[in-house]
């Protein structure tokens, strides 16, 4: 009951009967932080939800740059694990929890099913690609035509919806995630503490007055 009461908290737009369901036939997986969950090329056999933690998707080429796509917050599904389990196609992107996180893992028979049964499900899903695909215009209108220090203001942004005023990342971070090189990151930075829009440590970059980030 009381883990029913936590997902019910977490979906609480599913109806009962699904929330049951998913209660019943959902497997649950404990990751830690920094471990990678999707790789590329692997099968999707299940549908991936967040109970707990941060999960980053992303895009990794031959030389290991990385591109990022989304993040994966409480309450959310990984749109592209949706849709990869459902067309048994091998996966296009990888997956790695950012903090310890709790996975909900729906097998692909199961979430096919609810589609046809349950509406709210129906809306969930849904909802997911149409959230996710905004995001990516967002991203793409980003890297088209904005420059990289505009680039950064996004991408700090983001992170600040997600994460707070405290941001935990190294710059090296943020230049893989950029596709960038560290000293350019650090360059832009050290502008934006200039200007008195962040305040840098060692790994952690604070936003003193997020409404001047917007």
């Amino acid at each position: 009951m009381e883990q029913l009461a936590n997902i019910k908290s977490i979906f609480p737009g599913l109806e009962p009967e699904l929330l049951q369901q998913l209660t019943d036939k959902a497997i649950l997986k404990e990751v830690n932080e920094g471990e990678t969950i999707i790789s590329t090329g692997q099968y999707i056999r299940s549908t991936m939800l967040l109970l707990d933690g941060l999960i980053k998707v992303y895009r990794e080429d031959d030389e290991g740059n990385e591109f990022l796509m989304y993040y994966l917050e409480p309450g959310e599904a990984c749109a592209l694990s949706i849709l990869c389990a459902a067309q048994q196609e091998k996966s296009e992107i990888m997956a790695k929890a950012v903090k310890d996180s709790t996975l909900m893992l729906v097998p692909v028979e199961q979430t096919e099913m609810w589609m046809n049964e349950y509406k709210s499900w129906y809306r969930f899903v849904v909802g997911t690609y149409r959230s996710r695909f905004e995001e990516l215009l967002q991203t793409l209108d980003s890297i088209a035509f904005k420059s990289l220090d505009e680039r950064l203001l996004f991408y700090l942004k983001r992170h600040l919806d997600i994460s707070g005023p405290r941001i935990e990342l190294s710059h090296q971070q943020i230049a893989e995630e950029l596709n960038s090189s560290r000293e350019v990151i650090s360059r832009l930075l050290k502008k934006l503490e200039q200007r008195g829009l962040v305040t840098l440590h060692r790994n952690v970059i604070e936003i003193p007055h997020p409404e001047r980030l917007i």
